[in-house]
Parts: structure tokens; C-alpha cells; sequence
């Protein structure tokens, strides 16, 4: 983990003159919370409870250790198929939450969400509804959905103030870094005003290409990106993928989303330990 960062800090300091520079890459803010800026990620916390009551337990636990931004992992919610109770729950959320933007989340099994009973094209029209019936600030939207189905979210979202996501999970394993580069620029090239891509290490080599793949899309994109490697070997990139790019890091609020995630309050001390050896 530390030579990762001593290679980073040695071969690709972004106060050297090549590449973008972190202040040069496109940033936005929604409700104080900026997008792209520094090496210090937003920390983000999921939603994961099967009804209501737990959801808003979750909800009300993770407020008290003031999360950046939250996800609500709507896969997980077992009345999924009623729109107007998911409408009518995330509009609770934004209200309780304040001032801190969410993410709504439909996470497909095919990329490691829950089995639904939703086909590809009522997810996104669940999607679509909570971009027009709430004021949540972020849909996911993964790359693997049609062309079509891809461009009907961003176009709604956008009309209604909404930010997308453009997601590619591979909790299988991961991909090279061609691919890996592929997908971060297709995510701008299709309209997403985030990229976010999360992959399976299986071996420490894994890791380097995944922080690799994300200082080259830091480089290249006009939007934010974020990225993980996921499982204890990946949990490094949570920690410190910030440094390489990534805008946002995932944490353990109450319980977690996805294997590797860090509590937050130990990503916390992480981020202020990186921000003062680096001088940031």
C-alpha cells in the first residue's frame, strides 16, 4: 500500500506539468458539497435496509457521523415494484437528510445488485420518476444499459436538475486497462456528468491498473470520476483513491453495499493523515 502511494507521489505528482491538473478538470457543487476538486474524496454512505422502517433507521444512524453524500440502494427494498411508495420514501430521505445530496441507485444483478422484479426498461423508468417526482441530485445509470435506455435517463434527469452517473461494475475480476479506459470515456461520451467504475482485484497488480486506469481518465475526462477495487486487497483504493482521482469513496455507514467498503470514520482519519503529508 505505501509504495503504491511513494510511486504515485514520485512519478505522478499532479503538481508536475504534465497531464490536466486536478484545477483544471471540469468540477460542479451541489448543496455545498463540490465534485472533482483536491485529492480529498467525498464520502459517501449506502442505504441498504429491505423496508421503510429499517431504511430510515439506517438513514438516521449514518446522519450522526455526517456523511458527504448518501446512496440509497433502492435493489435492496423489498416494495421495489410500487412507484409511488419509492417515490414517497426517497422524498422522506431528501427531507430528512437536509442538505446533503443523494444518490438513488437501482443496481442491476448482472453488475451485483439484488434479484428485482423489475426488467431493464421499469428500472429506468423508475428512475425517471424519481428525477421528475423528488428533488434527489444524483441517478446511477449503468453503461450497461441500452444506448436507448441510457440517453431516455439523461434526458429526463437533465431536464429535471438531476446529475447521472454512469456506472460499470465487475465483481468478478478486473479488466485491463484499455478497458478500463474505454469505460470512463464512454461514460463522458454519453452525457454522464459522473463516471464511476468498481472492479474485483485478484491479485495487487489489479490494484496499480485500477488506480492507473483512473489518473489516466483524470487526465483525459471533463468530468469527475470515481473508482474502486473492491474485497480487502482493493480496500487501499477507498483509502487512497484520491490521490489518483477518484472523486468519491464509498464507506460503511451502518452497513455495507459492496465488499471492501471502510467505515467511515476510519476513511475519515485516513483522508486527514494524506491531506496533511501531502500538504494539501
Amino acid at each position: 500500500m505505501i509504495c503504491v502511494v511513494v510511486w504515485y507521489l514520485y512519478y505522478c505528482d499532479p503538481k508536475d506539468d504534465y497531464g490536466i491538473k486536478i484545477s483544471e478538470l471540469r468540477r460542479f457543487e451541489v448543496k455545498g458539497k463540490v465534485i472533482g476538486e483536491g485529492t480529498k474524496p467525498l464520502i459517501c454512505t449506502p442505504l441498504v435496509g429491505k423496508t421503510k422502517d429499517v431504511i430510515l433507521a439506517e438513514l438516521f444512524a449514518v446522519l450522526i457521523k455526517k456523511p458527504d453524500i448518501i446512496e440509497w440502494r433502492a435493489d435492496f427494498f423489498e416494495g421495489i415494484a410500487n412507484t409511488n411508495e419509492v417515490i414517497a420514501i426517497a422524498k422522506e430521505i431528501k427531507e430528512i437528510a437536509g442538505n446533503i445530496p443523494i444518490i438513488f441507485t437501482i443496481r442491476s444483478i448482472r453488475e451485483g445488485g439484488q434479484p428485482i422484479i423489475l426488467s431493464d426498461s421499469e428500472a429506468i423508468e423508475l428512475n425517471a420518476a424519481i428525477c421528475t417526482g423528488t428533488s434527489v441530485e444524483y441517478v446511477d445509470c449503468e453503461l450497461s444499459n441500452t444506448p436507448e435506455h441510457f440517453a431516455q435517463l439523461c434526458n429526463v434527469a437533465h431536464a429535471n436538475g438531476v446529475k447521472v452517473i454512469a456506472s460499470f461494475h465487475n465483481f468478478r475480476s478486473t479488466p485491463s486497462q484499455d478497458i478500463l479506459n474505454q469505460k470512463f470515456a464512454q461514460a463522458e461520451l454519453k452525457g454522464a456528468d459522473v463516471a464511476k467504475v468498481a472492479v474485483m482485484p485478484q491479485s495487487l497488480e489489479d490494484v496499480i491498473t485500477l488506480f492507473s486506469a483512473t489518473l489516466e481518465a483524470k487526465r483525459r475526462l471533463k468530468i469527475p470520476v470515481i473508482s474502486m477495487s473492491m474485497g480487502g486487497l482493493g480496500a487501499v483504493t477507498r483509502m487512497f483513491g484520491g490521490v489518483f482521482g477518484s472523486s468519491v469513496s464509498f464507506a460503511v455507514g451502518q452497513s455495507s453495499s459492496a465488499p471492501g467498503q471502510v467505515p467511515i470514520e476510519d476513511l475519515n482519519a485516513v483522508f486527514h493523515i494524506v491531506d496533511k503529508s501531502m500538504g494539501v
